[in-house]
């Protein structure tokens, strides 16, 4: 039950935030929307392991980051966007020096430029069509970037990595489609629930990549020669 502590926190805190807070007043607002990350953050420290690589402490620098960003965006779209796009710059170094490429995995990159080609496509013809020009270029770099991390995700092999970047794809997506392109029924709510998950789901990854690094470690150990 004390291992499921933090997560049941960050379940109700989220539940609060996502459905029973009011929108005014913005500052009340913000820092609620702060909470479950911050518990997220004390979450993924739990998972780390006693001496955690540089690999993970770029995860959970990704993770800081994206809090900024969820508090920046509510003051600015462009400085959240770029909050955010750190984030993703810490997470794909991170899973990118964690990464176990075979060609199965390498061929996801298909998938990924496929998607991202046909979404970045309207949403950069909706912002260009309502004369948003000065968002091109961080909106195009930021697609960029998060396609970069979700592939990074899926060429570490883990389940938790790979889920929370796709998570994070599809809550970019709602978001973006619904600031650009066209309304999207109860957008918040769907938002909000696929962005902490994948943040929560980040950071479970943390646990299997150090139990990874150990086995590695102790194998090495083990042939290294006296």
């Amino acid at each position: 039950m004390k291992n499921l502590l933090i997560p049941i926190l960050i379940g109700l805190m989220a539940f609060l935030y996502i459905f029973i807070i009011p929108q005014e007043p913005l500052a009340m607002k913000v820092v609620l929307k702060l909470i479950p990350m911050a518990l997220i953050i004390i979450y993924a420290f739990r998972k780390l392991p006693a001496s955690p690589s540089p690999a993970l402490r770029l995860v959970v620098i990704g993770l800081f980051f994206c809090m900024l960003g969820d508090g920046f965006i509510a003051v600015s779209f462009v400085a959240g966007l770029g909050a955010f796009l750190v984030g993703h710059l810490f997470y794909l170094t991170g899973f990118l020096k964690m990464a176990d490429i075979t060609k199965l995995r390498l061929a996801a990159i298909i998938p990924i430029g496929l998607y991202s080609w046909l979404i970045g496509r309207q949403l950069i013809a909706s912002i260009a069509a309502e004369g948003n020009g000065m968002l091109m270029m961080p909106v195009i770099a930021y697609m960029l970037v998060i396609s970069i991390m979700a592939l990074s995700a899926i060429l570490t092999g883990s389940k938790w990595a790979i889920a929370g970047s796709l998570l994070f794809v599809i809550s970019d997506s709602i978001l973006s489609w619904n600031m650009f392109v066209s309304g999207v029924f109860y957008s918040d709510v769907f938002i909000m629930i696929t962005y902490y998950s994948a943040q929560f789901l980040i950071a479970c990854s943390l646990s299997s990549f150090g139990k990874r690094e150990a086995t590695i470690t102790a194998k090495s150990e083990v042939i290294r020669p006296f």
